[in-house]
């Protein structure tokens, strides 16, 4: 098989594999216990919690473990949102309109329970305007929720700039406005510094960067105004509650650790796999097209159009082929639909329903790449007469 989803998932690293193996067996113990095997595995959280803060420049007080991206998206919203509420700051939300899933429905949520919701566009290239996020922000704004890298595009959000308005924003009014950034594509191929982007909340994915599925971390500031999404026993500082995943979370701390190292050589070999499997599309497949920036952007991610095609054919002809790609995020493959994140880039809805998504990893190999685009010309020959929609237009 020929790999080229990555940003949907990773394969395990080595390194967490080895670290999370203890873990499974001998070494099960609660971290909650107060015998050697439950000492044994706070210990194993504790050095986790120390690994991935020095991998983010954060404390490792401000580093939650959570079940995933998802989760720690979910709860980094309505968690700092409500508290906020609560406290009486207001309750105007900004997001952007091409966001994950995860951040646009628990925006949608925080409408339903009263909140305002302010969704910011884009340019063509999926950029969000730091002009149009300062004249978003009013007295009553209390959260900004605007994601790093998109998992669609690619394309990096300038949160250090906007990180930078709403400290301005709150010398002039006297009113802090909490910002929490998406970055579960960011590991691997971006410098993750939570000081220097000036964030109060970051979320990660573990699987995205070859640590364990099911498992995420949740960087939330020092005194950041938070209320628990979950309720139960004392984990996590009393932020989290539940039994902690201790073979997960030695997973992803070993994983991030590996990521972090070596971000400049390992971009630099796969944009340029990147930039080669691109012109050779270009090149060799009449009625293709680029979607997205393909410089302020994390170096694995490419997505394209093919005029008249459906992109769900195209998907299925490749993988009978050995190769693995997706139409667009992976979290909404299981309904044919334009890609909002495209749509709010202003793609036409031709072009945006036959859009694919390729993405890169440390594994890519550029026999790979030559061999998919040995194939792709015929493979969308062929999608196109199943797909049977007009070329062009």
């Amino acid at each position: 098989m020929i790999y080229l989803d990555y940003a949907a998932t990773s394969p395990l690293r080595a390194e967490a594999r080895e670290a999370m193996l203890p873990f499974l067996d001998g070494r099960f113990g609660n971290p909650s216990g107060l015998y050697a095997i439950g000492r044994d595995a706070q210990a194993a959280v504790d050095g986790a919690r120390q690994t991935v803060a020095e991998c983010l420049g954060a404390r490792p007080a401000e580093i939650l473990f959570t079940s995933g991206g998802t989760e720690s998206i979910n709860t980094a919203t309505l968690g700092i949102a409500y508290a906020m509420s609560r406290a009486g700051a207001g309750n105007h939300i900004i997001t952007t309109a091409v966001e994950h899933h995860a951040g646009l429905h628990v925006a949608q949520q925080l409408e339903e329970l009263g909140f305002e919701v302010t969704t910011l566009g884009c340019d063509g290239s999926g950029r969000v305007s730091v002009d149009e996020f300062r004249r978003a922000l009013r007295p009553g704004t209390v959260l900004a929720s605007v994601m790093l890298a998109n998992n669609e595009v690619g394309t990096v959000q300038p949160i250090a700039e906007i990180a930078a308005v709403l400290r301005d924003f709150a010398n002039e009014a006297g009113h802090r406005v909490a910002l929490h950034t998406d970055a579960v594509q960011a590991p691997a191929w971006l410098e993750i510094d939570v000081q220097a982007l000036g964030v109060d909340a970051l979320s990660l994915s573990a699987h995205k960067f070859g640590g364990p599925k099911g498992s995420g971390v949740l960087y939330l500031k020092r005194a950041t105004p938070f209320r628990p999404l979950l309720h139960g026993g004392g984990q996590e500082m009393q932020k989290r509650a539940g039994t902690e995943n201790v073979a997960g979370i030695a997973g992803t701390a070993a994983a991030l650790a590996v990521a972090s190292s070596g971000i400049a050589e390992r971009s630099a070999r796969v944009r340029g796999l990147r930039e080669r499997l691109r012109d050779g599309i270009l090149a060799s497949v009449p009625g293709s097209q680029v979607n997205g920036c393909q410089t302020n952007c994390v170096p694995n991610n490419l997505n394209i159009s093919f005029d008249g095609i459906e992109s769900d054919v195209l998907v299925r002809l490749l993988d009978e082929r050995g190769i693995a790609v997706s139409s667009g995020s992976a979290c909404s493959n299981s309904t044919w639909e334009p890609s909002h994140v495209l749509m709010a880039m202003g793609v036409p809805i031709r072009r945006a329903v036959g859009s694919i998504r390729f993405s890169l990893g440390e594994g890519t190999t550029g026999d790979e790449i030559d061999e998919v685009l040995a194939v792709l010309p015929v493979e969308v020959g062929a999608a196109r007469v199943e797909s049977s929609l007009p070329v062009g237009g």
